[in-house]
């Protein structure tokens, strides 16, 4: 050991930012297990660091008697008194022994002390880590492994996965980047720290740092949706009625937005305007689209959309993308449906409704615009709130609910997804996963684009189907052949 440990100690401490009671007490356990490498298990043996002197000392206790039986646990009142003239028989002698352990117990002791920093080390990097989840670092990366990227935050070394990083990115050693922290754990080779560049929350604390007005609370982000690499929105608002969220999210010519948009290579980013009304919010989800119309079902989040023609594509997006991003970032499954097929399906709705006895043309709008849109719903209303939405007489709405009863489907039978003519059904509305070939996947993918029937795909060219996400030409054509072969199929059934 050296002389004065004292200098070590502190160097290594600041080193290593580590406690100098942690290396102390990592010096006196190498101590103990060399010494037990050199003494064995003989007698009672402690270690004490003297900080005067800046060392380790070892001392075996040894009991004070008249004989000496056994020279490993006693000593005798003569060799006591040399030690401290005071020592009495009976007494506890703490006898210093040679700290010069050897080759070997040198090296245990090295090695001891090696892995005690070492824990100690990952354990303040843990400390350092653990609350901070959820914040933006940033570091150098280190290396690339399989796709992955190993990046240096300062003293830790964190990891960015392959499916967290912005497709279309590529990294450079040295290269300096902003991250943010998915997770921390803990595991036997230290703390394990992983980091995002696709995750919604990055895209926020982005903007808390290009946006003082966020950092300060003015501007509070409500939520964000990122398609990585592509597309994103955020939604804002402001507890200052004189700050406006947008602008300053924006920024003077669009300074603030555009430094965003570097660091995400070229994301575009819609900023929204939330809004406590849902429809609202809703709508301004879905810009640049205009939006004539909307219907709500709040027991299931569920809203209809309902835009002019020409705004069809521009509602959906490329591949259903603005879409998608508006239901990301609301929370509401959103169905958008053009003027024209809004009205067809509404005129059908019209039509079975006035098949209900006491149902004309007026009282088949006022269930209409009070959200009814099947007779499957109008059989399970209660006839004294029906009667007064129609303003009737009781009688009158029980036997409408009566009649609705007898005309939907028989419990355990087919319910009706959207109402056409009672009977026959139309296949042409049944849903498009009713096609063969269409699965789950394709389902979401084509019912994202507004396709949700069977008559939908026959009246969409395949050039419009290829498009999606997932859907090229051959399966576009295939999936009219389909849909052609199921109505033919029904009508022959």
């Amino acid at each position: 050991m050296p002389s004065n440990l004292n200098y070590v100690i502190e160097q290594v401490g600041k080193d290593k930012g580590i406690d100098r009671k942690v290396i102390i007490e990592a010096l006196k356990e190498a101590v103990l297990k060399a010494s037990k490498k050199k003494y064995g298990h003989q007698g009672e043996i402690e270690v004490r660091y003297n900080e005067e002197e800046g060392e380790v000392e070892l001392f075996q206790f040894k009991q004070v008697v008249d004989k000496v039986i056994d020279p490993t646990a006693e000593i005798s009142l003569k060799e006591a008194r040399e030690l401290d003239y005071e020592a009495q028989i009976g007494d506890s002698l703490g006898v210093k022994l040679n700290t010069d352990f050897g080759r070997i117990g040198a090296q245990t002791a090295k090695q001891v002390i090696i892995q005690k920093v070492r824990d100690a080390e990952r354990e303040n990097v843990f400390n350092e880590f653990k609350d901070r989840k959820g914040d933006l670092v940033s570091g150098t990366v280190q290396r690339m492994e399989k796709g992955n990227v190993y990046i240096s935050i300062g003293r830790a070394e964190a990891l960015l996965f392959s499916k967290e990083q912005i497709p279309g990115e590529t990294y450079r050693q040295g290269e300096r980047l902003r991250a943010y922290i998915l997770e921390v754990q803990k595991n036997s080779k230290g703390p394990q720290i992983f980091l995002s560049r696709t995750h919604p929350g990055f895209l926020i604390k982005l903007f808390e740092m290009e946006v003082p007005e966020v950092s300060e609370g003015v501007i509070k982000i409500i939520s964000a949706a990122r398609e990585p690499g592509e597309r994103a929105k955020i939604s804002v608002y402001s507890s200052n009625r004189d700050v406006d969220p947008v602008g300053a999210c924006v920024g003077m010519k669009g300074s603030r937005v555009q430094n965003v948009v570097q660091e995400l290579r070229g994301e575009r980013i819609d900023i929204i305007p939330w809004s406590q009304d849902q429809a609202k919010y809703v709508c301004n989800a879905l810009a640049p689209a205009k939006i004539s119309r909307v219907y709500i079902d709040e027991e299931n989040r569920h809203m209809e959309v309902v835009v002019a023609d020409d705004q069809l594509s521009l509602a959906i997006g490329k591949k259903g993308q603005n879409v998608r991003l508006a239901s990301k970032l609301t929370g509401w499954k959103i169905d958008i449906k053009s003027e024209s097929k809004m009205e067809k399906i509404s005129n059908e709705i019209l039509e079975a409704f006035k098949s209900l006895p006491h149902v004309g043309d007026v009282a088949s709008r006022i269930l209409y615009n009070e959200g009814f849109r099947s007779i499957k719903e109008v059989a399970e209303v209660d006839p004294e709130e029906l009667a007064k939405v129609l303003e009737i007489e009781k009688e009158k709405a029980l036997e409408i609910v009566k009649g609705a009863i007898e005309a939907s489907p028989k419990e355990g039978g087919p319910a009706l997804e959207t109402v056409g003519p009672i009977a026959p059904a139309d296949p042409a509305l049944d849903p498009v996963d009713h096609i063969e070939g269409v699965g789950e996947k394709t389902a979401q993918i084509l019912e994202a684009s507004g396709l949700r029937t069977v008559q939908d795909i026959l009246e969409a060219s395949s050039e419009k189907l290829s498009q999606l996400q997932g859907i090229g030409m051959k399966k576009a054509e295939k999936l009219i052949q389909s849909a052609n072969q199921y109505i033919h199929g029904k009508g022959h059934e």
